[in-house]
């Protein structure tokens, strides 16, 4: 199924808010925006960076504009709705009865294609790793292992550490870790068989 099918089976999926969305995606297939589906939604990027998706939720629907905090947002539409969580991300939502405001929409989408060009971006924070003490002795004494643990990526690095030290007692732990070496060594992350690769 490709792209196009698989916008048709979201909107048709989001009955509710199938207008707004369709009206929403008239104007984003007017730029020079290519469509595509991201995570699972309508998506709209240019040099291969997403700006802007459409959403369908239960109690409205939401257009995302990824870096919209550089957004003027004159009339004071747009909404942070991860405060504390999203830097970059702003929504324009439409509740039952509201009217999509067209011709603000271009004005905004225009200006998130000039914050791109002009290369206006919030690069996501960096998360600190935070060893826990099993992982840590473990790679001290397994220079093999602590060298192929350095070779994963700070994501998979993050997801073995996180997954060791979210287990309560010290035995889960230990048995965490101890089941984590050979994948480790493998140099695959902790979730990469969930993953669509």
């Amino acid at each position: 199924m490709g792209d196009a099918e698989k916008i048709a089976a979201y909107l048709e999926k989001h009955n509710k808010w199938k207008q707004p969305l369709t009206e929403m995606r008239t104007i984003l297939n007017a730029t020079e925006l290519s469509e595509a589906v991201k995570w699972g939604s309508p998506s709209y990027s240019l040099d291969k960076t997403i700006l802007i998706s459409i959403v369908g939720f239960k109690n409205h629907c939401a257009l995302w504009f990824h870096q919209g905090v550089f957004l003027k947002d004159a009339k004071s539409v747009l909404v942070n709705a991860q405060e504390g969580t999203t830097k970059g991300m702003r929504q324009l939502r439409l509740h039952e009865g509201d009217k999509l405001n067209k011709s603000l929409l271009k004005v905004y989408v225009l200006e998130t294609i000039a914050n791109h060009r002009a290369g206006k971006k919030i690069a996501p924070a960096k998360k600190a790793l935070n060893m826990p003490a099993e992982l840590k002795v473990t790679l001290e004494k397994n220079k093999k292992l602590a060298a192929a643990f350095k070779a994963l990526t700070p994501g998979k690095q993050r997801e073995y550490a996180d997954h060791i030290s979210g287990a309560k007692q010290e035995k889960t732990r230990v048995a965490r870790m101890e089941k984590a070496v050979p994948l480790i060594l493998q140099g695959v992350g902790l979730n990469d068989k969930y993953k669509n690769c």
